[in-house]
């Protein structure tokens, strides 16, 4: 069997979903190639389980300050090249493709014939059992024309149907595992990194470790500026009290499942960051704020920290799912993966 697996490279939390599946393929022994759209080449990086991934223009939407700017997301798309990328990529010799949410290889695998397994936080939004806080028929359509599929399987953090599953959050080995109290984990990339110095500078008594796509490694008093890096991120992760973020679901659960608690700040026009958020503050798991609010961040470093949510690390139950073509029965998988999940 040969799979092609489609990610989206818009953001880290694709990526992420996608080492924990690379892994466990390499472990069962299944042949998969990788393809990614979604951001320019050099911005990739901590690649090696992808071994040689190919990469593709694809779509992404630009931001301003912490807003989606529809009006460069537009002048940005290049659909004929999308087009042209679309019709160059022959998935003829795979048995299917697995997406998440990647647009090229399901329209690649629509065009050839070839079945087409979506499996991402986008797909839980399909259901009308899953909290969207706004009227939905346009953003479903907009999900299963963007990346279409035969079969849909949503990830969320609680079940609210049949074909939803858990996230696979990975478990590592940290340095340094025990919590700082004083210790923040900032990530905020849609933001404007001077904006982002600016909020936190008045809180001296808090350290905070502010991951940024435009940072130099350095320290600003109070303030640890660093470059995107994978294995320095999870380790700042792993022992920072709370964590300050725009609300991609990827980094939540994350948090969620070291028990860390969360101060999140939507990017502005993202519906599912929106619905994120929200989700998230009826389950009493997050703070939220609509900007850079210093009242919001003051009230967040008196909260409590959350309780741990034991979400699993290993995905052999999806993957043999997968390879056994058992589509139809979501709910067999459903119910083996939310099993032993503590909500």
């Amino acid at each position: 069997m040969k799979i092609l697996y489609g990610i989206q490279g818009t953001g880290n939390g694709h990526i992420t979903r996608a080492r924990v599946m690379a892994n466990c393929f390499k472990k069962l022994g299944v042949d998969v190639d990788y393809v990614f759209s979604g951001r320019a080449e050099q911005d990739y990086f901590d690649m090696q389980e992808f071994a040689q991934y190919r990469r593709f223009r694809g779509l992404s939407f630009n931001t301003t300050n912490g807003q989606v700017n529809n009006l460069q997301t537009l002048k940005n798309a290049r659909i004929c090249k999308l087009i042209t990328d679309i019709k160059s990529l022959n998935v003829k010799p795979y048995d299917f493709v697995l997406n998440d949410f990647e647009p090229i290889s399901a329209w690649a695998a629509k065009r050839a014939g070839v079945p087409v397994v979506g499996i991402s936080h986008q797909a839980a939004f399909l259901s009308n059992s899953v909290p969207m806080f706004s009227k939905g028929i346009l953003r479903k359509s907009f999900i299963k024309y963007y990346a279409p599929a035969n079969i849909y399987l949503g990830v969320h953090w609680q079940p609210f149907a049949d074909n939803i599953i858990p996230p696979f959050i990975a478990n590592h080995q940290h340095e340094n595992p025990v919590a700082v109290i004083n210790k923040v984990l900032v990530y905020l990339p849609f933001e404007n990194l001077d904006s982002i110095i600016d909020y936190l500078k008045d809180f001296p008594e808090k350290e905070f470790y502010c991951y940024h796509p435009n940072a130099q490694n350095q320290s600003i008093r109070h303030i640890h500026l660093r470059s995107p890096s994978r294995a320095s991120f999870l380790n700042d992760l792993s022992n920072t009290s709370g964590v300050i973020g725009n609300a991609g679901f990827e980094l939540a659960s994350e948090a969620l499942k070291l028990g860390k608690k969360l101060l999140l700040k939507p990017l502005n026009g993202q519906f599912e960051q929106a619905a994120n958020a929200q989700t998230l503050l009826a389950m009493r798991m997050a703070h939220v704020m609509n900007y850079l609010n210093p009242q919001a961040l003051d009230d967040w470093n008196s909260a409590p920290q959350n309780k741990k949510i034991n979400y699993p690390s290993d995905p052999t139950p999806l993957i043999r799912w997968l390879v056994k073509k058992q589509w139809g029965d979501t709910q067999s998988l459903h119910k083996g993966l939310w099993g032993s999940v503590n909500l």
